[in-house]
């Protein structure tokens, strides 16, 4: 799997619904568009209810990778 450059990182791990998707959203708020959010989360319905509710926002969620037993990164592109 190729690794997706990404502008900024967000290490939210250690915060649970709906924390991680309001963070999530202000750290996207202040990118440029275009730019790629990286969201590091260690709460397992964080990754599925982030990477949902951001392209309800109108997002692309390029992805979400588990990347250990308890952390997964969600990918976000920033479009609108």
């Amino acid at each position: 799997m190729e690794a997706v450059k990404h502008d900024r990182e967000l290490d939210i791990r250690g915060d649970i619904c709906p924390f991680t998707f309001v963070k999530s959203k202000l750290a996207l708020e202040q990118m440029e568009l275009g730019q790629v959010l990286r969201v590091l989360v260690d709460y397992k319905p964080s990754a599925e209810s982030v990477p949902k509710s951001m392209r309800e926002e109108g997002q692309e969620v390029l992805g979400v990778n588990q990347l250990s037993n308890n952390t997964w990164e969600i990918l976000i592109k920033k479009v609108r």
